[in-house]
């Protein structure tokens, strides 16, 4: 795992009060919605919001942004790497 998912691990747990979950429980790959970690939209507009905090992205419209780069922890990784300024 590299450190930018690891952060992005660190960063759902402690933006979503998912104070039962270590960054070990959350597999890359997995989905974050439904039946990978079970997040919902609200969860993506608190995530959306840390992102943005952490690492200065732009986002307009998370729910259009969310299904494509809010799939896995892998995916929100790319999509922060492509896209951050801090």
């Amino acid at each position: 795992m590299n450190s930018l998912e690891q952060e992005i691990k660190e960063l759902i747990i402690s933006s979503l009060n998912l104070e039962d979950y270590s960054p070990e429980d959350i597999k890359s790959e997995d989905s974050l919605f439904d039946d990978g970690l079970g997040l919902d939209s609200i969860d993506a507009l608190e995530l959306g919001v840390a992102l943005q905090k952490k690492y200065g992205i732009k986002m307009t419209n998370i729910t259009k942004i969310e299904s494509k780069h809010f799939y896995s922890v892998s995916s929100l990784a790319k999509f922060v790497a492509e896209n951050r300024t801090i």
